[in-house]
Order: structure tokens, then sequence, then C-alpha cells
């Protein structure tokens, strides 16, 4: 369980995590200010996107230098190191690993010397080996994000009539699958996110407080909030963008046909997080409300399992008029630990990241609203710890459908063997778990608590109906798996055409 650097440890058990996040990516334009500190705070709102690795790389118009490392932003940054990184733009990106193992070679952003290109990517690409054929060089790390930086670097490198812009606007209607990109040379900031628009990515300004002001392109909208930039639009399906002294441009290289990834208003996203027009929490208490509606039950009291949960719990208690309280306390530092558990510790892994408010649940019959079911591992050990609290009935409420089908762009689910839904009824799920009711929301009604028409929406974890075909054979998360010659540890690298 520890990583390969000795730093840092995965979940307690690793067989009860539950779905893994994307990454999340930011990018700053802003000569005058000090970007590279506007990035760490924009990285540390999008913390919760990845927590495996982090890094940020500027360019002070003559050359552009990568840090990164393994480890949560605020462990990888100190004050000197920012204060160190100078320069008028930068990109950061914070990383779960989808493509690739979670070790230092594959932390972002990525680098190509030659070309002078640095390059941060939130989704997953469903052609990867069909691009890693193209590469000319050699592959120094195992990343679909690896394999996108080097050929846009090579594309341009090799004439110098082309500039990155121009090989952008190539390569990118030949890349499949989810991506949200932030990426930059020497003198320009690049964004673009592709056609399906799957995975969130905003634009937003900043404020002329020094007489520069600049532009901003972020995961989330609360990565806009955190650095005191003022939205002013998605970033469109298919569009690729363009910021440097002249300001901004936009293009498009190729139609929108929006899909976006429905799972980030379940659990993704931040609650303060504005996706299409639509508040996360809202949407998350609209939904509570609605599962409120559809599976009504006679309790006492609605607990939320923090943090997803609290929203839809909310909207639970508010529909069916059952008093909502705070049941369980969350240990919010227990999942990045330096220590590894004894056995016995991982065991009872679920009392170290939650433990009951025996006062409050004892000798209650409680609803107790969770996001998602996945393996069904981490209920199992709630509901038996509610239980030993003193609860007389666990009555489980799921604020999503159950989860059937693997993604394949950019959200680490379990496999279909895994998935405990895709195995079992939802009677038997609640057998397994040991609830006494269990029941989800439907597809249609968390839909509709989007706002969003279904048709702009990628469901395809909850109905199996994928956005773009995908040779299911050619996916996996080790795909691109082989010894790299690349050190360990973190490090800057310097480059400059």
């Amino acid at each position: 369980m520890p990583y390969s650097d000795g730093r840092l440890s995965t979940d307690l058990d690793p067989h009860a995590r539950g779905p893994q996040d994307a990454c999340g990516v930011f990018g700053v334009w802003a000569p005058g200010e000090e970007v590279s500190k506007l990035t760490y705070f924009g990285l540390y709102a999008l913390q919760h996107r990845g927590q495996e690795s982090a890094g940020i790389a500027l360019s002070d118009g003559e050359r552009i230098v990568v840090y990164k490392d393994m480890g949560l932003v605020s462990q990888v940054f100190d004050e000197a190191t920012l204060e160190n990184l100078r320069g008028h733009m930068a990109i950061g990106h914070c990383r779960y690993s989808t493509t690739g193992s979670p070790v230092w070679e594959n932390a972002q952003p990525t680098f190509a010397r030659e070309g002078g290109l640095a390059l941060g990517h939130n989704g997953n690409l469903i052609n990867t080996a069909e691009l890693a054929a193209r590469m000319r060089g050699p592959q120094r790390a195992t990343t679909d994000t690896e394999i996108l930086t080097q050929l846009l670097a090579d594309h341009a490198h090799s004439d110098p009539e082309v500039s990155i812009e121009d090989a952008a606007m190539e390569l990118l209607p030949q890349v499949h699958g989810a991506f949200s990109l932030v990426f930059m040379d020497e003198n320009t900031l690049y964004a673009a996110r592709d056609p399906q628009g799957i995975r969130p990515f905003v634009l937003g300004r900043l404020g002329e407080t020094s007489g520069a002001g600049g532009w901003v392109v972020a995961s989330e909208t609360a990565a806009l909030d955190i650095v005191g930039a003022e939205f002013v639009r998605e970033i469109e399906p298919g569009e690729f963008l363009t910021i440097d002294e002249r300001g901004l441009r936009s293009r498009s290289f190729a139609p929108a046909r929006r899909k976006g990834c429905l799972f980030e208003y379940v659990y993704l996203a931040r609650p303060d997080t504005t996706i299409a027009g639509r508040n996360v929490n809202t949407t998350r208490v609209e939904v509570g409300r609605r599962l409120a509606v559809e599976h009504p039950v006679d309790a006492d009291l609605v607990i939320p399992v923090p943090e997803s949960g609290t929203p839809p719990a909310v909207g639970y208690a508010e529909a069916s008029g059952i008093p909502f309280a705070q049941g369980l306390v969350k240990n919010s530092y227990v999942g990045r630990t330096f220590i590894q558990p004894s056995q016995t510790l991982r065991q009872l892994g679920i009392r170290l990241k939650l433990n009951p408010l025996r006062d409050v649940i004892g000798g209650r019959r409680l609803v107790v609203v969770d996001d998602s079911i996945v393996r069904g591992n981490t209920q199992r050990a709630l509901v038996r710890m509610l239980r030993e609290a003193g609860a007389t009935e666990v009555h489980v409420r799921i604020s999503s459908p159950p989860v059937l089908w693997p993604c394949y762009y950019g959200v680490d689910f379990a496999s279909r063997d895994e998935l405990i839904a895709a195995n079992l009824s939802t009677d038997e799920i609640a057998e397994s778990i040991g609830a006494d009711t269990l029941s989800y929301v439907s597809l249609d009604e968390l839909t509709a608590a989007t706002e969003v028409p279904s048709g702009q929406l990628c469901r395809a974890c909850f109905d199996g109906v994928y956005p773009l075909e995908i040779d299911t054979g050619s996916q996996g998360k080790h795909m691109l798996e082989k010894v790299c010659g690349t050190p360990e540890g973190s490090t800057v690298a310097v480059g400059g055409r």
C-alpha cells in the first residue's frame, strides 16, 4: 500500500475504495501576477479530483520549468518552492491515475524538451494504442497524457513553420475519448475540450488588480472562486483556446456533441461548483427530495454518509419530514496517512474514517443516505457499525442509480465483475450489506434533477450506453505499463526552444 517513494498510502482498505476521482487541471495567463501561487490555490480547490500527485509548470517567456512530485498539493509545494517558481503563465495538475500507475514518472504536467511543451490532462482517451503507434521517440511515461504531449511537440518541432496551435488543430480531431487539456509553450497558454465535453472545463477572467489582469482555465468553477477570477463561460465541447499577449482566441476543431458526465453531479465535483449552469449542491439536494418521494420509509432520523451524502440527505429530510441529524463524524485526514496500518486496524478502517455518534443514533430507526455503491464493502462495514452503536433499523438510500458498467472516460470504477449491482439484485445487495431496506434513485429522476436534457449527458456507468464506440479489449489502466528509466523523486525540468 505505500507508494514506491514510501511517503503516502491509499485508502486504508484498497478493496473497499469507492469511485475514484478523475484529475484536476488549472491554467493561468497573468503577467505581473504571482502565477505560481495562483496555480497552487487553484489546485488546492481541485484537490478532491486527485490526491496521488501534483505539479506546476511555469514559463517566463524564455524557458519552461516543471516541478512535480507524489503527494497532495500542500505536501508537494511550500512557500520557498513557490517563491522560486516565477513567470507570467502557468499550468497545474493534481492526479488520480486512470491510465498508468501512481508513480512519479506519470505525474503531470508532462514535459517535452524538444518542442518546449508542458501539458496537463483530465479524462481518459479510448484510442490510446492507436496514438501510441505514431510516436517517434521513446515513451518516458505510461499515460495517454505523455502520448498527447509527445505527438504535439513532435509535430511542431519537426517543421519550424508549424506552430503548436497548428499541430493541435491537426491532432485533436484524431483524439478520441474524454479530454480537458491545458498546455503551454514558452509564450502561450492553450486549452482544449473533447467534442463531447465529458469532463467539466471553464474559463475565467482575473480582475486587473495589478494593472495586468489575465485569464484562467480550470476543471471547476470552485477553482475560479478561490483565486478571485470571474466566471466567463464554459469552454465549449470541441473548442480550442489560445491565450497570449494578443488576448484570447477561440477555434473549433470538431462539432460539439455534448455528453457531460452525469456522475460529476453525484460525486466527483465539489458542491460549490456549477456545471452547465446548475449548482452541484442544489442538484444533490433535489436528488434527495426525489429519492424520498420514490422510496419513502418510516424512520426516526435521516443521516448522511459525509461528505457527498450530506446534500441529498438534506433533501430527503425536507421531502420526507423526517428530522435530519449528523450521525457520523468524519476524520478528513485519514485517507492520506504516512503510517501503514496493521491488519487489525485495516479491518476496522471504516471506524478510522467514520465514527458514529451513539447518543444520536442509539435506539433510532435510521435512513442512511450515501452517494453510490460500487463494491458494497464500505456500506457493509457502515451498517454493521451503526447497528453496534444501537440503531434499531438501517434503511440505506442511494442518490444515484445502481452502478452497472465501468467508465472509460476518466473515472476509475471497478471492473464489471467487481461491481456489486452488476451481479446481485437490489434485495440481494441489501441482504449482503445487512440493511433492512435498500433503494436507489431512478436514472430518470437523477437526470431530471440536473436540469440537463438526457441526450446531453453521458450516463454510461448506469445504463451501458457509451457516447463513443469503445473497443473494451484495448482499454485498461495499465495498458501502457513498461519500465521507464526516469529517476524517482521531485524534479525541476527546464526547457526552451
